[in-house]
């Protein structure tokens, strides 16, 4: 690997950093103490911040030379509410809350780089380095944009990073195209006519109507959507009756939708519609249907992916690289980024879990997992890549 030597000297500070934002994990929109931390760091280097932008986010604005091509860098630094399970120092000290997600790595790969491009400044233009809240389902990337991310920092492309636990570290993956999924959830309520179990025929049972609208729903997937197409349909909550003796009044089905684009989404949205109304309808039932688009399918735009895998390839080597990694069903607001700006999203590797000290949980260290712990030994490595990238992007007309 072609780290830089500044920046793996620099690594125990940077895993200090991380370890104390482990320690002191903040939900959405809560991230007070870390967003002062980095805040801090950043001034404490030269580095102009912007404070408040998506409630709690800050940015870091670099500049340097007379360029005016620039380039965003994001990490989001928000935990998740989870009760850790690990006894190590650096272990949450909040209940209820822990960085199950690797969020305080993210901060601490990017505090890397910022340390040391404002130190070497090796480019021409302006670094916008994004310290975004609220990844965790509150959309802290669209609220950074509502309050002005794009018109306040003009970049021409953005980038995101994100560890992941099972991949060898020392290695990246990322593909054109959809790398993760959007995320969306719905709620069904069956409106039916409560009566005695034993005298169903004096009422309208919405629990049978659940049943059968729960497995129509299926035919989509495997009946309406193009086989090439991915998509998931998982009911994954059912609620109904109080009673052994009694039929309900309603029932109610919860659960979530995950497609690689809109025109699959629009597809899967209006098909449940319409098979629940006229299912119903069959019944002589009513229905409440809701459906909540969250996140949208996260899309790396080509060139922008090119560009990337040019420089990763020069970090870890073509052969450390996967450049057509499976992408995930799971999601990810920087996909809200990426509908505005081009862009490229990869996934570093964290490893299968032994470099966690001793103390940890007996759990697998996967992604919001109790037992679960950022690697420290790509704090260097996601530092490098971010300044290689911003370096190559904003190079000096001289060295071009």
């Amino acid at each position: 690997m072609n780290l830089i030597d500044p920046i793996v000297a620099f690594q125990s500070q940077l895993q200090q950093i991380r370890r104390d934002i482990h320690a002191h994990p903040e939900l959405c929109f809560e991230e007070e103490r870390t967003a002062d931390l980095i805040a801090a760091k950043l001034t404490e280097w030269g580095i102009p911040v912007i404070r408040g932008m998506g409630v709690t986010g800050v940015v870091g604005v670099l500049k340097n030379g007379t360029g005016t091509r620039a380039i965003g860098l994001r990490a989001d630094m928000d935990a998740l509410p989870v009760q850790e399970i690990n006894s190590f120092a650096h272990a949450s000290r909040h209940q209820g809350k822990m960085h199950a997600c690797g969020h305080d790595g993210h901060v601490a790969m990017l505090l890397g780089a910022a340390h040391y491009l404002a130190r070497h400044r090796n480019f021409d233009g302006t670094v916008y380095l994004i310290f975004q809240p609220a990844e965790e389902g509150g959309g802290g990337a669209r609220r950074m944009m509502d309050d002005g991310l794009f018109e306040q920092c003009p970049m021409e492309a953005v980038f995101g990073m994100h560890n992941w636990p099972g991949v060898k570290v020392g290695t990246f993956g990322v593909t054109p195209g959809p790398m993760m999924a959007s995320s969306n959830e719905f709620e069904l309520v069956i409106r039916g006519r409560g009566a005695h179990a034993a005298q169903p025929h004096k009422g309208i049972d919405p629990i049978m109507v659940a049943i059968q609208i729960a497995q129509s729903w299926q035919t989509i997937v495997s009946r309406n959507k193009n086989p090439l197409d991915a998509a998931v349909l998982s009911i994954t909550q059912i609620h109904a009756g109080s009673a052994t003796n009694i039929i309900p009044d309603e029932a109610t089905l919860i659960g979530t939708v995950r497609t690689f684009s809109t025109a699959v989404l629009d597809l899967m949205e209006n098909r449940m519609r319409t098979i629940a109304e006229h299912t119903a309808a069959a019944f002589d039932s009513t229905i409440d249907f809701s459906f909540h688009r969250n996140y949208p399918p996260l899309i790396n735009h080509a060139r922008e992916t090119a560009f990337a895998i040019d420089v990763l390839k020069s970090v870890v080597g073509e052969d450390n690289v996967d450049t057509q990694v499976e992408p995930t069903m799971g999601a990810e607001d920087f996909a809200f980024m990426l509908q505005e700006k081009p862009g490229c999203y990869v996934f570093i590797g964290n490893g299968e879990g032994g470099h966690r000290m001793e103390g940890h949980g007996l759990g697998p260290c996967n992604l919001h997992n109790p037992s679960y712990d950022f690697n420290d030994e790509l704090l260097p490595l996601g530092a490098t890549y971010w300044v290689r990238l911003a370096e190559a992007y904003l190079r000096p007309a001289s060295a071009a």
